[in-house]
This record gives C-alpha cells, structure tokens and sequence, in this order.
C-alpha cells in the first residue's frame, strides 16, 4: 500500500491530515470553539492547507482565526465561501476556489470537490446568507494513496461515481443523522464506494446526533462488506 497520511479526528467533522512529506492539512474549521476537540489537539503546530467543505458554523466557526494564527498558503473552498472569507481579511492570495467536478493540486496532492447533498449558510452581521454550494473532498496523495472526506452529506447513488473515478482507499463518512447520513446510510454508502477503510465522523457531539461507530459498524457487518470501521475517539489518530 502507498504511504498514508496520518488522520486525527479533532471531533465533529474536523479531520486533521498529517502528510508523509510532514505538512498539515485540515479539512473544516471547527477546533478552538469545538466542545469535542481535546485542548491538547486545539494547538496546531501549523497549517499548509485547509479544505472547507460548506459554510455552516459547525465547519467554518474557526476559519478566520486559524487564517490569521497559521497563514495557511492554501485554503480551498467553493467561489461563494471565499468571497466570504475575502470579505472577512482573509488573503486573497491565499484563497482557491474551486467548484464541483474541478480538481486542482495542493501540497502535492489532488484535491477534486465532489458532490454532497447538505445546505450551506454563512452568519453576516447577524443575519443568515446563502454560502454557495456544499461539497465533499477526494485528496488523491503523491504516494498514490486516496482519501474521501463526505463533509455534511445524506446518502446518494452517485457516490458509485466517485469509486469509479477516483477509487478512494480511506472514506471519512459521517453518521450522526438527523442533519446527514445515519449509520445505515453511512455503510451503503460504503457499499457505493467499496473502500478498504471508513472512518466515522459528525457524530456525538451533541445528543441530537444519536448516530454512534457502533451501529455504523454492525450495518457494515450485516452488508458483508469488506470495509474496515475505524473509530477514533476526539484527538486519536488512525
């Protein structure tokens, strides 16, 4: 198998990639003001790149901050967010929008922005704006090794699509229900995507979810698929 990145959950939905090259890439934005991220896991050492999937507060609540502390080269998001972070003082050279179906390489690796099923909304003075659309990752690794991070999603047949084009070996799905997939949802769509590894996400972070590993792991069984449920607890690392 390629040399893997290293995978962190920081709780919720926030995955933090650790390539083998030893730069730091975070998928969503939630981590000082996550209840589920670990104090210790809330000090980055840096931060070469981050990915946002959409523009809810539970994704992009520390994005600004994260921006202004690390001064990321890369933060990838839809056209929409990163007028909204333009708008916030975030560099604009810093900004690389990129919409569905695009890909484009970022610390050396292949990032394409897949589809996701989710609404998305940005907080402006107050008021709730539209935040262009929501969307899910493929981060294809120089060593070849690939990983699908599903954002905020409900369960679609087109994920079939995404093993054909981009054959993930690593999904990171979340389960949580009530706002995206339940663990029922979550192992079809390992069916979809027949990858070797699927790591749990958006889930127990507030009692509303009621999605737990557990369940996700037993749908898997009972499917026979041949998938591996890896479930880390806020701050572990796969």
């Amino acid at each position: 198998m390629a040399e893997r990145p290293t995978f962190t959950w920081l709780g919720h939905a926030t995955v933090r990639v650790d390539l083998p090259g030893g730069q730091l890439m975070l998928v969503e934005a939630w981590v000082d003001s996550n209840p589920a991220c670990p104090e210790a896991a809330r000090r980055l050492p840096r931060l070469d790149a981050l990915l946002l999937t959409h523009g809810h507060s539970d994704h992009i609540g520390d994005a600004i901050s994260l921006a202004e502390r690390h001064r990321p080269g890369r933060i990838v998001a839809g056209y929409e967010l990163c007028l909204w972070l333009a708008s916030q003082g975030v560099a604009d050279e810093a900004l690389s929008p990129m919409s569905l179906g695009g890909s484009q390489t970022v610390l050396d690796c292949k990032v394409s922005m897949v589809r996701a099923d989710h609404g998305s909304g940005v907080d402006v003075d107050g008021e709730v704006r539209a935040g262009g659309l929501t969307a899910g990752y493929v981060v294809r690794c120089p060593g070849g090794f690939t990983f699908y991070h599903a954002g905020d999603t409900a369960l679609f047949s087109d994920m079939k699509l995404i093993r054909e084009l981009y054959a993930p070996d690593l999904a990171l799905l979340p389960i949580g229900d009530l706002f995206t997939m339940d663990p029922r949802q979550a192992a079809l769509a390992c069916s979809f995507l027949d990858v070797d590894t699927a790591i749990p996400i958006h889930w127990g972070t507030m009692p509303s979810l009621t999605g737990t590993p557990e369940a996700f792991r037993d749908e898997v069984a009972r499917l026979a698929l041949r998938t591996e449920v890896v479930t880390l607890r806020p701050g572990e690392s796969w």
